[in-house]
């Protein structure tokens, strides 16, 4: 049997990745389903994240919704130790940088280079409270070990696992080309005790005759002295969701369906929680669309402003690109407009920032479809909660992330009633609905009516969205048995005896 030269003692494994997107928040994923199908107790962690697709843990704080949807994994409620850190950017060089769950200050990237010597205590406080409670430990990092510009002061790759002497696993993505440059690459770059902490490789996204890539694993064994541990398949029709970045492939849906109803979101440059059009993506009577700067705006029967992290300058942008007049020519044909969150705080007349908490400080018009305005306050609201649909009397369950507070002048039927007041508001002529609540359209019942609302006219529902979302995680778990060297990872974790 291989030896791996680690603590026998270790209940922590890492993921690295030799690139962003190669495939860390999948196999920790996958990994925390395989641990806990055998009964072990496990916990994901992800020390450092940045990424606007949030939720509100069990704790009542802020964590990755990616850690979220690891938790589900693992059988567990999420909390905010398994994502002590998290970065939302609000601009191009700065971010609301949340700690434990809870927003503490807006830094620029030099600003935050240093404070996390002050992080990694919030890091370490966490992962110690994991360990304590938990039989085993499933790390990802972030980005990739190899960004020699930020070595210093890391507590999101090899800092990290320097720091409570854990083993890695680097995985790397061939389906983008250069996966052998990428994993050798990576390992010259790093230190000699942190190339001595990576226990081996898993490549991702592979599709084709495993004949032809025998040869060069057998190469990168012998070159790096390192064992593959194992080749995943490329996941046709998987569905996980997304960390932060938009789907890539929803630019290239642009055929009109005419059978299907057909809804439109402005791609916002800090679009968030665009998560929350999962169900919509994967409803077999819908042809959801993210429109781009470059995209002409189409014809549609639902237009949704996202949430955004930038509420003001998404506005802005959102009139430089032409969405004020497709909007209201959206209307006059009895189009239906839905604004969520930050998307819901445009629908009012005037947006207020004075102290600069989502970017530059200012305030701007809105788009003035309900007579209300925002300010944004330094208290962020976090709360899960559940209700029913005003249009409906659908059960609803969601969660609520917004630091602005908005004032209504004028009455207006709620959007959402929960068992203590209620959220939002329908326009007089109900062509117009809006609501701070995300994950509005995960529940079937719920999906149904606001589809109704927006025009669908059939009785086909989306399947179960949570189910979805389980048997994609078990098809994940099933991979690790069908492709990677189990007997290696136990002997990692220390799960032979």
């Amino acid at each position: 049997m291989r030896q791996s030269g680690f603590c026998m003692r270790n209940q922590t494994l890492m993921i690295q990745g030799a690139t962003s997107d190669a495939g860390k928040s999948m196999l920790v994923t996958a990994l925390c389903r395989w641990l806990a199908r055998q009964g072990v107790r496990v916990a994901p962690f992800k020390p450092q994240n940045m990424a606007l697709n949030s939720v509100v843990s069990i704790n009542g704080g802020e964590i990755g919704r990616a850690q979220a949807v690891q938790a589900f994994a693992a059988g567990l409620a999420p909390h905010t130790d398994m994502n002590p850190v998290l970065l939302k950017p609000n601009t191009d060089i700065g971010a609301q940088i949340i700690i434990h769950g809870h927003a503490i200050a807006n830094m620029d990237a030099c600003d935050f280079h240093q404070y996390k010597k002050i992080a990694l205590s919030a890091v370490l406080e966490s992962h110690a409270r994991l360990i304590a409670q938990y039989d085993r430990i499933i790390v990802e990092g972030a980005g990739s070990p190899a960004e020699i510009n930020l070595r210093a002061n890391d507590i999101a790759n090899m800092g990290f696992a320097e720091a409570v002497d854990c083993p890695v696993i680097l995985i790397a993505d061939i389906d983008r080309g250069g996966v052998f440059a990428h994993l050798v690459g990576t390992l010259e770059l790093l230190s000699e005790s942190e190339r001595e902490r990576i226990k081996g490789f898993v490549i991702n996204r592979f599709r084709g005759d495993m004949a032809l890539l025998k040869p060069g694993l057998d190469w990168l064994e012998e070159y790096t002295g390192k064992p593959v541990l194992g080749v995943l398949p490329y996941f046709q029709g998987l569905h996980l969701e997304a960390e932060d970045a938009l789907p890539q492939t929803l630019a290239c849906e642009t055929t009109m369906q005419h059978e299907l109803l057909q809804v439109i979101v402005p791609a916002l440059p800090r679009i968030s929680n665009h998560t929350d059009f999962d169900p919509l993506r994967l409803h077999p009577q819908v042809n959801l669309r993210f429109i781009g700067p470059g995209d002409t705006i189409p014809p549609a029967d639902l237009i949704i402003l996202p949430g955004s992290k930038s509420v003001l300058a998404d506005l802005e942008w959102l009139r430089k690109h032409g969405w004020e007049q497709a909007i209201q020519r959206h209307l006059r044909y009895r189009g239906r407009l839905l604004g969520i969150c930050g998307g819901f705080q445009m629908l009012g007349k005037l947006i207020q920032d004075p102290d600069g908490l989502e970017g530059k400080s200012g305030c701007a018009q809105a788009l003035a479809f309900f007579d209300m305005s925002t300010v944004m306050q330094p208290e962020k609201l976090l709360r899960n909660v559940q209700g029913v649909l005003a249009c409906s009397g659908a059960a609803i369950k969601g969660y609520e992330i917004h630091n602005g507070v908005t004032t209504f002048h004028k009455h207006y039927k709620s959007a959402v009633y929960f068992e203590q007041g209620s959220d939002g508001a329908m326009s007089e002529d109900e062509l117009i609905m809006g609501c701070y609540l995300h994950g509005l359209f995960e529940s079937a019942d719920a999906c149904a009516a606001l589809l109704a609302w927006a025009g669908l006219r059939s009785d086909d529902q989306m399947r179960d969205y949570h189910a979805v979302c389980d048997a994609a995680i078990d098809r994940l778990a099933d991979s690790v048995d069908l492709c990677l060297d189990t007997g290696w990872l136990k002997q990692l974790l220390n799960l032979n005896s």
